[in-house]
């Protein structure tokens, strides 16, 4: 189950675990002009953990998760 709000200056997304018995916290990603924050909260260490990408870093990832094993580096099209 996900959950999708505009803000004024950013879009946030909350993932939220409904699979199995072993639940994991609620993932937080606030995506705004130039990056993404994805934020979740570890019960271990009673802190939120967040990990900040650049747009560039999540068309990375986006590409990635479709691809085999190897190295790779986009590159865009002019338009």
């Amino acid at each position: 189950m996900f959950t999708i709000e505009h803000d004024f200056d950013a879009t946030i997304i909350t993932l939220i675990d409904e699979g199995g018995p072993a639940l994991r916290e609620d993932i937080t990603i606030r995506a705004a002009d130039d990056r993404v924050s994805v934020v979740q909260f570890d019960p271990d260490s009673q802190t939120e953990v967040v990990v900040t990408l650049s747009l560039s870093q999540l068309r990375d990832l986006a590409a990635a998760l479709d691809l085999p094993e190897g190295s790779y580096r986009l590159v865009r099209k002019a338009q």
